[in-house]
């Protein structure tokens, strides 16, 4: 049984609009999986669903973590058990430091996972912790300082949610676009930080519709997304096919399915 499951999977929007239409995928720790389709195809609905965002509904299926029935679970009780997303457009959080709200959010989940006894990690430990994180991302001290997102680069938002990653170290990373608004050396560092962080305690679910993210974090399994369903799945030779071919033909027409 791998870590995280996903089950005949149906996700509509709050007008009743179905967006993904049946998903079945596992990931477990040490995997590194990639979702590519293209734009409006379903992914980031997909990404915000498991993640228990209240504006998607699940209307059919189930998502199991660590054989736990997480589909009627919040966004917080997932985090604790070990979930995470990286936004595509993270959200800025004025009068929040970056530094406050990792320690707030590392305190949160200590205190679930005591049984809502407070936990508080030991201070020297959580600065030495952020600085070699910090190091290996290149935030700078001025940055971590700031409030959270406000006023910063596309690819300082970035460099700030694989920060996240490596500070609250989740079981399962859903990343939904993370190369968006990256330049290619702000890229290189946070693929690095993503290859650096998957493995034996991690897996790792990367939502793209380029094949630039994967030229640095190589995944270990491709998912074609199409019109709300996974249409062909395959080894990181797939997503060079679609980067050659693009993804005309991988509509459910041309791979056998109907249309809607």
């Amino acid at each position: 049984m791998a870590l995280l499951e996903i089950k005949n999977l149906h996700v509509a929007l709050e007008d009743g609009s179905e967006i993904v239409k049946g998903v079945d995928l596992a990931v477990d720790l040490g995997q590194k999986h990639a979702i590519m389709g293209p734009n409006g195809s379903g992914k980031s609905t997909l990404a915000y669903a498991l993640m228990g965002h209240p504006a998607y509904q699940i209307i059919e299926g189930q998502i199991l973590f660590d054989g736990e029935d997480m589909t009627e679970r919040g966004a917080d009780e997932r985090a604790q058990r070990g979930l995470f997303l990286a936004f595509q457009y993270p959200h800025a959080i004025p009068g929040v430091t970056v530094t406050s709200f990792l320690r707030s959010a590392i305190n949160s989940i200590r205190k679930a996972r005591a049984g809502g006894e407070d936990d508080p990690i030991p201070i020297p430990e959580f600065r030495k912790g952020l600085e070699a994180a910090m190091g290996t991302l290149k935030v700078s001290r001025e940055l971590a300082s700031r409030y959270v997102n406000d006023g910063f680069s596309g690819g300082e938002r970035k460099r700030v949610e694989v920060l996240q990653l490596a500070m609250l170290k989740p079981r399962i990373a859903i990343l939904d676009e993370t190369d968006t608004g990256l330049d290619i050396d702000a890229l290189r560092i946070v693929a690095g930080g993503v290859n650096s962080l998957v493995g034996p305690e991690m897996g790792a679910l990367l939502i793209t519709h380029y094949q630039r993210l994967l030229n640095y974090v190589e995944p270990d399994f491709v998912h074609v997304f199409m019109q709300g369903r996974i249409v062909a799945e395959g080894g990181p030779e797939l997503a060079k096919q679609l980067e050659a071919e693009g993804y005309e033909a991988f509509t459910p027409a041309a791979v056998g399915g109907g249309t809607e």
